[in-house]
């Protein structure tokens, strides 16, 4: 019989990590649901356990690095290994920057870029030969709109540390790439006006299908040629040249 992979994701409450942590739980995989929203992990445990999904939910503070080192700390004791970590949590502040907090800086530095640093070396040190890591980035690590300093620069700091971390746990056969979705709609794509579809040279928004698709295919035992890359998943909406009428 083969082992259930275990898989571990952050930022799982809702949105993007929330389909996919559904997704590997359909898949049959062990599902670990991390995010700091309580209530909405309920409703997520509440769901997995009426399907009947191998899905536990566990309310981690990727800020706090305590959080993060007892959350390993448990499954290391109590499941042993961790086969894939899905680095998804991330927050956004959109502030001047001349407005903005160094505490509102440090919280989003914090959370999507030193949380997936925390959370990638704890879990490779629980990974087998031929571990998988992704990286949650985004299209804003290589182009901005005003007052987006603080998310753009964690999201280019995911994308360095993703090959740092390949070259490092290359000898381990642990794989580390980057996603990076442009437009995914995770709450009502039902209501998006037809121009929202157009501008996309794929003639629709993304869904959390496609993100998760790219997950499943990035951490496919079979895919350990693939490290040190990032994908990006925007329905061509960055390689799009854009003039003026």
């Amino acid at each position: 019989m083969v082992e259930e992979r275990r898989i571990v994701v952050t930022g799982a409450a809702r949105g993007i990590g929330k389909a996919i942590a559904e997704a590997y739980a359909k898949d049959k995989c062990i599902v670990f649901a991390l995010d700091i929203d309580e209530l909405a992990l309920i409703n997520l445990l509440q769901e997995a356990n009426k399907q009947k999904w191998s899905l536990f939910t566990h309310v981690v503070d990727i800020r706090d690095s305590d959080d993060i080192a007892e959350f390993f700390s448990n499954i290391q004791e109590n499941r042993g290994h961790v086969d894939v970590l899905i680095n998804n949590a991330g927050i956004g502040k959109w502030t001047s920057p001349d407005k903005l907090t160094v505490k509102e800086w440090d919280d989003v530095l914090h959370t999507n870029l030193r949380g997936a640093f925390l959370c990638a070396r704890a879990a490779a040190r629980l990974m087998p030969e031929g571990g998988r890591i992704i990286q949650m980035a985004s299209t804003r690590a290589t182009m901005s709109e005003p007052h987006s300093e603080s998310y753009a620069a964690s999201k280019a700091g995911l994308l360095g540390l993703t090959h740092a971390l390949a070259a490092s746990y290359a000898d381990r056969r642990i794989t580390v790439n980057a996603i990076s979705p442009g437009w995914i709609e995770t709450t009502a794509y039902d209501q998006l006006r037809d121009i929202d579809h157009q501008q996309h040279w794929s003639r629709r928004v993304g869904t959390t299908s496609d993100i998760v698709r790219a997950c499943f295919f990035l951490t496919d035992p079979a895919n350990d040629f693939i490290t040190g890359e990032q994908i990006t998943i925007d329905g061509g909406m960055t390689r799009k040249m854009i003039y003026a009428d």
